[in-house]
């Protein structure tokens, strides 16, 4: 099986489409399922967070630009995952 690059969405709130699916709202993290933190190195369940594995970081990016919920994308998660090429963030001390 071979492992998704694209990071998939954790965030604070949720919101039902007019298709009736679950999409992101409020804090919105990128997050690589299998893990149990967001790339910028918030714990999902310490913070709350609800997984949305079936949207990727790209559509809630797409999301936040032409929808009229409330989304506020985390900027180092967006930096992790490399929408500013040529600043990309990385962790210096993650946790283990």
């Amino acid at each position: 099986m071979r492992r998704r690059t694209e990071p998939a969405v954790a965030a604070s709130g949720r919101w039902i489409d007019e298709d009736g699916v679950r999409a992101p709202g409020g804090s919105v993290h990128a997050w690589r399922p299998g893990t149990n933190q967001t790339l910028c190195g918030v714990p999902l369940h310490k913070a709350g967070l609800q997984r949305f594995p079936h949207v990727l970081w790209i559509d809630a990016r797409w999301l936040a630009e032409t929808t009229e919920e409330r989304i506020v994308l985390c900027h180092r998660c967006a930096a992790a995952a490399g929408d500013r090429p040529g600043r990309r963030w990385t962790r210096v001390h993650p946790r283990p």
